[in-house]
């Protein structure tokens, strides 16, 4: 077992409970409201936006050149590709570019991120890979799992899955974890736990991210 499978397994309770939410599984037959997703892309992209700072980090930590080279190309590609298309993707949900840049970050959207980029200016750099994973290889694996159970007529969510179920995207989420796992070799048994935990705790907030959107959460006053 790779320390990335580890980690996975350790997890695995909360990764089940993403494969069961509703919005997922709403996506996957096609029947989730459009109000609600409407909700979780305006989330999303305020989400991207702190995600490409962690990808910014990530270049400064990162030990060898390689390493710096990949992550600077993650951001660049989110940063302008990923970003762009999200834009052309929520006017399909009647959302516009201003709207995106009026949205408020939702409770869970500012402890997320806040935890994020705290992990990757404050914690060691195999920690900050703990933290990053469960995006990318989540999404990876929902996606995929949506895409074997079969398109839903909604074309919008036929698009999305189809985003996450993409072998480039998959080779991505790999190149990931075989970092995760180079950069975890050999550490002390108290750093490993300290990468367990980082790695834990953003996947609850990947699971807390999809309640947030069903419930279209809102600070209280």
């Amino acid at each position: 077992m790779t320390f990335s499978d580890h980690l996975r397994a350790l997890a695995d309770p909360i990764w089940q409970a993403q494969h069961e939410h509703p919005l997922v599984r709403g996506i996957g037959d096609g029947t989730l409201d459009p109000e609600i997703f409407a909700f979780w892309l305006r989330q999303d992209y305020l989400f991207l936006i702190d995600y490409s700072r962690l990808f910014a980090t990530a270049v400064l930590r990162a030990p060898d050149l390689a390493s710096m080279t990949r992550f600077a190309g993650l951001l660049h590609e989110t940063m302008t590709r990923e970003m762009n298309l999200h834009r052309s993707y929520v006017e399909g949900f009647g959302i516009t570019a201003a709207d995106l840049e009026r949205e408020t970050k939702a409770p869970t959207t500012q402890g997320y991120t806040d935890f994020l980029l705290r992990t990757a200016t404050t914690g060691d750099y195999p920690e900050l890979l703990g933290a990053l994973l469960p995006c990318m290889w989540g999404y990876s694996e929902l996606g995929l799992a949506l895409a074997a159970r079969g398109m839903p007529a909604e074309e919008r969510y036929a698009r999305w899955i189809e985003t996450y179920a993409d072998p480039e995207f998959a080779e991505l989420a790999g190149w990931c974890r075989s970092l995760t796992d180079a950069a975890c070799e050999g550490l002390p048994a108290a750093m490993r736990a300290r990468v367990e935990v980082a790695f834990v705790t953003a996947s609850r907030y990947e699971l807390a991210f999809w309640e947030m959107a069903w419930t279209r959460e809102r600070w209280r006053v």
